[in-house]
């Protein structure tokens, strides 16, 4: 199977697993209407200059990684749904809705919100994000969406939707705009290199990769002399304000995992980790006072990795569910 199938498949299983039971937001019982290999399709993720903007219908369930314009229309009554984008690391996304047709008074729903939320579970987490979590959601039935395009905090936003009445629905249109300083990003695919840069700011960056994973540590400057350091349960950077941790778990929020390594001070790599989690994290804590920086590459597990785990692997707290 090519990869970016694989990652289609990988993406549904863990959104469908996570979702499952998750009444409050998603309503599954229509999973098998939904073509897996449309949830992140392989159509052209960027549009060519001159050529009409890409545009598709929009379902109950779906993810978007590509822009254009998207169509939701109700053929029935849908009231549990969710769509999900993601865009490259060093993008924000712009968020415009062009028509809305929905009855509020009804109870029906459109809500946008500035990151992603599965199970109660958030990305940013709330201690990452700029924003409190009521300031994350961006409700149309109260606001109208007066101010026009919504723009992320990060690679990834999601809407919620319901709609009672057949035939009503929406139209928005997907635009990125470039971050200079990407700060918390959800990784499209299962393999990659990044480098974080927090430029002198108070603030925590994480770097989520859907995968179990072998990270390596190239190179890390945090403007403080050499040690990597395994994490044990009295163990940690101590009082340093600045510092790289790596997160392993099974959910979303990177606050709820669980820390496998700290990174405490500068150093030239290679440092090599295997997390053997469906989330992978590669966060970095910042004072603000330097200019803090990570290099690192990832590649997926194979399944032979996951079953014969290394010295500094962490299997007995966490195992790929695939």
């Amino acid at each position: 199977m090519p990869p970016n199938l694989k990652l289609q498949w990988h993406f549904i299983l863990i959104f469908l697993a996570a979702l499952r039971g998750n009444g409050r937001y998603l309503e599954l019982q229509e999973a098998a209407d939904y073509d897996p290999f449309l949830l992140l399709g392989a159509s052209p993720k960027r549009d060519l200059a001159g050529e009409q903007p890409y545009s598709r219908t929009l379902r109950c369930l779906d993810m978007l990684s590509l822009t254009g314009q998207f169509t939701f229309t109700a053929a029935r009554p849908q009231l549990h749904c969710a769509a999900f984008f993601i865009g490259e690391p060093e993008e924000l996304l712009s968020i415009h809705f062009d028509l809305v047709s929905i009855d509020c008074a009804r109870g029906d729903l459109l809500k946008v919100f500035d990151g992603w939320i599965l199970k109660g579970e958030k990305f940013p987490s709330s201690q990452d994000h700029p924003l409190p979590t009521t300031d994350r959601y961006i409700d149309f039935c109260e606001s109208g969406f007066s101010r026009g395009s919504i723009r992320s905090s990060q690679n990834v936003a999601m809407i919620f939707f319901r709609v009672h009445e057949p035939g009503n629905g929406f139209t928005l249109t997907i635009k990125t705009d470039p971050n200079l300083f990407p700060c918390n990003v959800i990784s499209q695919t299962p393999n990659g290199r990044f480098t974080l840069v927090v430029p002198q700011q108070h603030r925590n960056c994480s770097f989520s990769i859907i995968y179990p994973v072998v990270i390596k540590i190239s190179d890390l400057t945090l403007g403080h002399v050499h040690s990597l350091q395994l994490k044990k349960p009295s163990a940690g950077c101590g009082g340093k304000g600045d510092f790289v941790e790596l997160l392993g778990g099974t959910g979303l929020d990177p606050s709820k995992m669980m820390p496998l390594a700290d990174l405490c001070y500068p150093f030239h790599g290679p440092a090599q980790m295997k997390i053997g989690c469906d989330n992978s994290v590669v966060r970095m804590v910042s004072s603000g006072k330097h200019v803090n920086r990570v290099t690192f590459e990832y590649r997926q597990l194979e399944p032979y990795e996951l079953g014969n785990p290394a010295r500094n692997s962490i299997p007995e707290f966490c195992l790929s569910s695939l």
